[in-house]
């Protein structure tokens, strides 16, 4: 007989982006096509790779138990967040019985890391309106420490590129100086949309819930990833390179370590 299907994971950072620790319930264990091990709960507070994010990684303890779960990679399928790792000090992880209570605990230094690069991505958005390229639709953005960029629909002109490469640098370190809170929500629909700047993207289906962030009092946007609590936690930003190629525009930055 099968096994009934899982609840999508409650994805616990949604709520609150700074928690990095939190209680959860153990379901079952999943083996991928690649020979890995997952641990699939009922909540969690490990952001999976997405959205341009990269994976948190941690550790899941199982209290009583004299082993851990190590977090290596942390990827979401069809609602359900996959923990991929090892099991330390574990010898048959199968006897695990459902319904056991775990802790959770996320790597802080990779998350803060992590929330800033993506901040910082946002921000860079904000800039591009500020040094008049509010008209290049952003698209892909990449938060990985090797390299990040976002990506926008149109093109600058070569002449312009280092003028406009250090207006957006000037403009995102005046921004951080000046701080901003940060917040995170999920909205109804007419709501997000509203503090969105009137519209909300295609993909959003209409009448969703979705969660919005907004960087001090500028205009949200829909995402689902995790923040600084300030601006100024950025800290500094450096625009290092503009490359336009095919009707696209990428735009690459790096912060301050």
């Amino acid at each position: 007989m099968d096994s009934p299907p899982l609840p999508p994971t409650k994805l616990d950072y949604h709520v609150d982006m700074f928690k990095l620790q939190s209680q959860a319930t153990f379901l079952s264990l999943f083996k991928g096509e690649d020979g890995r091990r997952a641990v699939i709960l009922d909540s969690t507070v490990f952001h999976p790779q997405g959205g341009g994010q990269p994976a948190d990684t941690g550790l899941i303890q199982f209290p009583g138990s004299d082993f851990d779960f190590s977090v290596q990679d942390v990827r979401s399928k069809d609602g359900i967040v996959l923990h991929y790792g090892v099991f330390e000090g574990c010898s048959n992880p199968e006897d695990i019985e459902n319904g056991k209570q775990v802790q959770l605990l996320v790597d802080e230094s990779r998350r803060k890391l992590n929330s800033r690069l993506h901040s910082a991505g946002h921000l860079l958005d904000l800039c591009m309106h500020k040094v008049g390229l509010g008209h290049l639709e952003p698209g892909k953005g990449y938060h990985f420490p090797d390299g990040p960029f976002v990506e926008y629909k149109g093109v600058v002109p070569q002449s312009e590129v280092p003028v406009k490469q250090k207006e957006l640098e000037a403009e995102a370190n005046e921004l951080i100086s000046k701080g901003g809170k940060v917040y995170a929500a999920i909205l109804p629909y007419e709501e997000a949309s509203l503090l969105c700047g009137g519209t909300l993207p295609d993909y959003i289906p209409k009448g969703s819930t979705p969660r919005v962030l907004r960087l001090g009092e500028n205009p949200g946007c829909p995402c689902g990833g995790t923040h600084v609590s300030d601006i100024s936690d950025i800290i500094s930003m450096k625009i290092t390179q503009m490359r336009t190629k095919k009707g696209m525009t990428k735009v690459f930055y790096t912060i301050a370590s």
